[in-house]
């Protein structure tokens, strides 16, 4: 318990050092709509992979609408899902990211709670060094941050990641203090990657 409690106040303090650190920041605010962070729905999206984590929807993770989301590059809905359809029977779409491009989910509230990220992925022309990196946009002091929180390995065929710590959900120290991010994925290296299902593990609700 000591050694969890030291680790706890080492990522905190990373953390609040990279809200406070100098360094380029970028522009604009996350919006979040108030209401949302009350009325996070729940599902055990992840319990055929024996993962007992109820979880919630990030913004737009369904990639079904562009609508929650911010595409760069040649980013795109496309057709085909990931072939669980753990959203819902009727996702028919997911995510394109080839080289150059990223995507960014709308925000979300995230707290102590809210630790951890997962969703699904495949990759196309791929080589071994290639990846998806994975970020998390918080607000810091110097406006809004992004801190790397993973990487996602090439894959011919669909699956599930790993859990991803949030990271950013330390910022408000206590609970039940929520802070709005966003997540946005980027291809690294040569290929083709899609991205469908996003969410977002709210410990708190177990």
């Amino acid at each position: 318990m000591l050694q969890f409690s030291r680790l706890v106040r080492v990522a905190v303090g990373a953390v609040v050092g990279l809200a406070l650190a100098p360094g380029a920041a970028h522009a604009g605010l996350l919006v979040v709509d108030p209401e949302s962070c009350a009325t996070q729905s729940l599902s055990q999206v992840f319990l055929p992979w024996a993962d007992v984590a109820n979880y919630t929807p990030a913004p737009g993770g369904d990639a079904e609408s562009e609508d929650a989301l911010q595409l760069t590059g040649d980013a795109a809905i496309v057709p085909g899902n990931e072939p669980w359809q753990v959203g819902a029977a009727s996702d028919s779409s997911s995510l394109s990211l080839p080289s150059g491009s990223s995507a960014t989910t709308g925000a979300i509230c995230v707290g102590l709670g809210h630790p951890t990220l997962r969703f699904f992925t495949r990759s196309q022309g791929t080589g071994l060094l290639s990846s998806l990196r994975v970020d998390v946009l918080f607000q810091g002091v110097l406006g809004l941050r992004s801190l790397p929180i993973g990487v996602a390995l090439p894959s011919s065929s669909w699956s599930p990641t790993l859990p991803y710590l949030v990271v950013a959900n330390l910022l408000p120290l206590l609970p039940p203090n929520t802070t709005p991010v966003a997540f946005r994925f980027t291809p690294q290296g040569a290929g083709t990657w899609s991205v469908d299902d996003i969410y977002v593990d709210p410990w708190k609700n177990r």
